[in-house]
């Protein structure tokens, strides 16, 4: 059963309306002189401690920083006194601590912002504190047992997704306008499926991960943000993305920028539509009909769809993705280890990480040389595939929201999470093999009042086809005026 956004009224601009205000229109209520940074950021503390006790979005609060930030002076950037969250994974804030979702990290102050956090800061963003995550971002599920579990404004016994879960349940339930979030395998598409959000995973390279890393898992990992709006999406990326000295590789930069994609005519797009994983694995009725409406409505805005997939041995994707995750989660606790001094012990992790742990230590040169091999196979099929389509619309995810608990280990298998996280995640990881631009657009609720998203995939580089399209859609169902029933008021 679809559900489609209702209109809504305009939101008014006293402090009662802000919280469901995009970024871009706080911003430009700062630059008219109609509200302080520093009221922006107050309005946004007092939803925070409203809501963080039914929801555990924000486990560090760095308020102190923030109204200091809004006191002044402030970058004259485009979100000039605009609250925002960061992850508690990856980009980092100096003197912060950054735990990773992990006890073996709680309390290590970060070193020094990351490059990202500086192009925030430059962009007139003020930082409110860090969100939730999954330990070290590995299951799509944000329920640490170092910090607890995230709760789903839209149902509180039901998962955030993950990794960036945090963040996702912090923008829909009105606490902040966009939080920062990245992307292994999903970690953006996931939780903005699962909650109603605007998530687009950028091109491999778009946004720098200096000054630490050049790539992370042979470039699945890239940074970017959840948000409710498609113009707030573009305008950030804008914003922060670039190379930095030193890095590796990087994507081209855009013909014009992604804000000027938004509103843009994306033309008459050649569309494929798969609803089946490439894995054989089962995908719920209602996100196959989340996926078949959008097709429908692309159709109805003139665009071509058509059934079609590309030729993908799912279990060659599956295995080289598992090869590659594994030993990137020994790569991050044999660094942390190195970074600290200290020496991990099993009773310091979940049970699931330290079995990953040990799957990771297993995997030589050759099989994780042969693994990067098999996913640069997949994606030269996949661009292949592209030649011929403009966009590959799936669904994000192959069921609604979970129960919380979903992924917990079964008794005496501390390795069986990830089997379940591969069966509920068939649609993402591709895209992070490939490093191909991907978003998940909410453009459906299912009969429980879930919100089930759709993702679209473009070529390489190709963001910009993107925010045209998704601009479309925003337009043509829009969702801004949805609201879960654990929301600001």
């Amino acid at each position: 059963m679809t559900q489609r956004s209702p209109e809504g009224s305009a939101a008014p601009t006293g402090p009662a309306g802000l919280a469901w205000l995009d970024a871009t229109a706080q911003a430009e209520l700062v630059r008219r002189g109609e509200v302080t940074p520093l009221e922006l950021v107050e309005a946004a503390i007092s939803r925070i401690e409203e809501l963080n006790p039914r929801l555990n979005a924000v486990i560090t609060p760095m308020y102190d920083l923030a109204r200091k930030a809004a006191a002044g002076p402030l970058p004259d950037g485009p979100f000039r006194g605009v609250p925002i969250l960061m992850k508690d994974l990856g980009a980092t804030y100096e003197g912060v601590p950054q735990a990773m979702g992990s006890a073996f990290m709680k309390g290590i102050p970060s070193l020094g912002d990351s490059v990202l956090t500086r192009r925030l800061k430059r962009a007139g963003l003020i930082i409110l504190g860090k969100t939730n995550a999954p330990e070290f971002g590995l299951l799509p599920t944000t329920e640490p047992a170092a910090f607890g579990p995230t709760r789903n404004p839209w149902d509180l016994g039901r998962s955030t997704g993950g990794s960036s879960g945090g963040s996702a349940a912090a923008v829909a339930s009105g606490m902040v306008p966009m939080a920062h979030a990245n992307d292994g395998g999903g970690s953006i598409r996931i939780p903005a499926s699962a909650c109603g959000l605007f998530g687009l995973k950028p091109t491999r390279g778009r946004i720098t991960l200096a000054p630490l890393f050049g790539d992370q898992m042979n470039g699945l990992v890239v940074e970017h943000a959840l948000t409710r709006s498609v113009r707030d999406s573009a305008a950030l990326l804008d914003a922060t993305a670039g190379p930095a000295p030193g890095d590796p590789y990087y994507a081209a930069p855009p013909a014009r920028p992604f804000l000027a994609e938004v509103g843009a005519d994306p033309g008459r797009l050649r569309i494929a539509l798969t609803t089946q994983s490439i894995t054989g694995s089962p995908v719920h009725p209602d996100c196959v009909a989340a996926a078949e409406d959008a097709a429908r409505l692309c159709a109805e805005l003139g665009h071509l769809v058509e059934e079609a997939a590309p030729p993908l041995d799912g279990n060659v994707l599956s295995q080289a993705f598992m090869t590659i995750w594994a030993a990137g989660n020994a790569w991050t606790i044999d660094g942390l280890a190195l970074m600290t001094g200290r020496t991990p012990q099993p009773e310091q992790f979940e049970p699931f990480t330290w079995a990953l742990y040990e799957m990771g230590k297993g995997v030589s040169a050759s099989d994780y040389l042969l693994a990067v091999t098999r996913l640069q196979e997949v994606s030269r099929q996949v661009a292949a595939f592209l030649e011929d389509y403009d966009v590959w619309l799936t669904p994000t995810l192959a069921e609604p929201p979970v129960p919380l608990g979903t992924f917990d280990p079964e008794p005496g298998n501390p390795i069986s999470p990830l089997l379940r996280a591969a069966a509920y995640i068939p649609f993402t990881p591709l895209a992070n093999a490939t490093g191909n631009p991907a978003m998940s657009v909410p453009l459906y609720w299912n009969g429980e009042g879930l919100p089930i998203g759709t993702q679209f995939m473009a070529l390489y580089g190709d963001e910009a086809t993107l925010f045209r399209l998704a601009a479309q859609l925003e337009r043509a169902r829009p969702w801004a005026a949805r609201r879960p029933p654990v929301r600001a008021e």
